[in-house]
């Protein structure tokens, strides 16, 4: 197949040729036009000019005498010369002293005077040359001659030189069209067919494929052979670099199953753990239980002051035991994607934070609807988490206020959940996503440090990220988006509760 960009060039090559070969020929041809046009010119000029000179001398007696059918005779000898069409002496006074004219018709009626102190002067018109010649006498100006030539036969001349010039230049354009359809086949064809394998390499990521070699030692022969040399270069990369993605293919395959086998083991392992403590930690609450109520009336204030600190101790255990079985399911368990409305969990769950808490004075905003795709059951496990975090780190506060939405960040849809708690130290922000990572002392603010990593693991599950920014005393921030998020609804109004 052949390219229209190929097809161009061979079409301006041949055009070049011809547009420099047609404009030496006509730079050429002007030239020697008007060479010769001055030349006949010229030669003109002299001749009429000798001729005034003979018939000024020869008339210089008649003009003298007053005898104008001798100057007559003078001007008839003009008769020989076919290129003059009428001529004639004037005196001084410009009054025609005598006058001769091939065609009887034509009448000499008057003459422009020659300018004082000039010999000579002559002057072309578009169809004749008139010359003027002053008669002297001892240094003496008595009139002059006029002398009128046709230039029928210089523009006679001119035709036949430009019909002569034509015929030229129409052969030598047929004979430069037929020299650049030669030339056009030992260049511009390599050049073409170059092009060719090129876009077919480039259509067909073909690095077999080669040029045409060329048989010639010059510079198009050098550029083909740099190119198939390229493509043999490429070829052997390409070999190579299949050779060694497939080698990588497998190896990523080998440790990608040695991971999940090491994952399922570990989840595995983290579930039998967390399963097989909670038999004993279950029967130990049941023995504080009743220690506590059968002989708690018989121990003094130090005792059960320690059976309520092992209470405590044996629930928060309980605790990190859920959190632990919690963070292993939402690995583990097959997500379900479906619509699931966040600000109608965000409200669900605020209600429930409320009704635990009548008390508190909290301001919570949220849209009147943020539709996503994703696991409802997880997602819940979201929201749970971030505003739990958010009722738990405004505790402090009298007024507090927690806003759900969604932003733009990142090019993405994002969501947020926001807070005025307490804050924390945005050079620790990352540590807070870490399991067992705790910012704030239990004293302070209770908890297992593992919601969070439950969080970013539940975000990556649905293809997205989660981060967060605040400051110590100013709130926090946590953002999140869902890779699987496919609704829109821009048209979104604040609540309060």
């Amino acid at each position: 197949m052949v390219i229209p960009r190929s097809r161009s060039i061979a079409t301006r090559l041949t055009l070049m040729n011809l547009l420099v070969s047609g404009a030496a020929l006509l730079l050429a041809c002007a030239g020697f036009l008007a060479y010769d046009q001055y030349s006949v010119r010229e030669s003109l000029v002299r001749t009429l000019s000798a001729q005034a000179q003979i018939i000024a001398s020869n008339s210089v007696t008649a003009v003298l005498f007053n005898d104008p059918q001798s100057a007559l005779n003078t001007l008839s000898a003009l008769k020989n010369a076919p290129n003059i069409s009428s001529a004639a002496i004037f005196a001084t006074d410009l009054r025609p002293f005598a006058q001769y004219s091939r065609d009887s018709s034509e009448v000499i009626i008057s003459a422009p005077p020659l300018s004082p102190g000039t010999l000579e002067s002559y002057r072309f018109r578009s169809t004749h040359l008139i010359l003027l010649r002053a008669i002297q006498s001892q240094g003496k100006f008595i009139g002059y001659v006029y002398l009128r030539a046709d230039l029928t036969e210089i523009d006679r001349r001119l035709k036949r030189y430009l019909l002569i010039a034509l015929s030229v230049f129409l052969v030598s354009m047929v004979s430069a069209l037929l020299i650049s359809a030669a030339f056009r086949r030992r260049v511009a064809r390599p050049i073409i067919e170059l092009a060719n394998t090129a876009q077919q390499v480039s259509r067909d990521r073909d690095y077999s494929l080669r040029a045409a070699s060329i048989d010639a030692q010059d510079e198009l022969a050098v550029l083909v052979e740099s190119f198939n040399e390229m493509l043999r270069e490429i070829q052997l990369r390409d070999i190579a670099l299949q050779k060694a993605h497939d080698e990588l293919e497998q190896r990523v395959a080998e440790r990608t199953r040695e991971l999940v086998s090491a994952n399922r083991e570990l989840e595995a392992f983290s579930y039998s753990v967390s399963h097989d403590l909670r038999g004993p930690l279950d029967a130990l609450n049941g023995f504080i239980y009743v220690l506590q109520k059968q002989y708690g009336s018989k121990l003094d204030d130090q005792a059960r002051e320690l059976i309520a600190q092992l209470r405590s101790s044996s629930k928060r255990m309980t605790e990190l035991i859920d959190d632990l079985l919690n963070l292993s399911r939402v690995t583990t368990r097959l997500m379900h994607v479906e619509k699931v409305d966040l600000s109608q969990i965000a409200r669900s769950v605020m209600n429930d934070l409320c009704r635990t808490a009548p008390d508190r004075k909290v301001n919570f905003i949220a849209p009147e609807s943020e539709e996503v795709f994703g696991d409802s059951r997880l997602l819940r496990i979201v929201m749970e988490n971030l505003l739990r975090n958010s009722w738990k780190y405004t505790s402090k506060h009298e007024h507090a206020r927690i806003e759900f939405g969604r932003t733009t960040s990142r090019g993405h849809v994002t969501y947020f959940v926001k807070d005025d708690g307490s804050g924390f130290d945005p050079q620790a922000a990352e540590r807070l996503f870490q399991p067992f990572q705790r910012l704030h002392s239990t004293k302070e603010f209770p908890g297992n440090g593992i919601g969070l990593a439950t969080v970013r693991r539940i975000i990556q599950r649905h293809g997205g990220e989660v981060w967060a920014e605040g400051a110590v005393g100013k709130g926090a921030t946590f953002y999140f988006t869902l890779g699987s998020n496919r609704a829109e609804n821009p048209n979104s109004t604040t609540s309060k509760q």
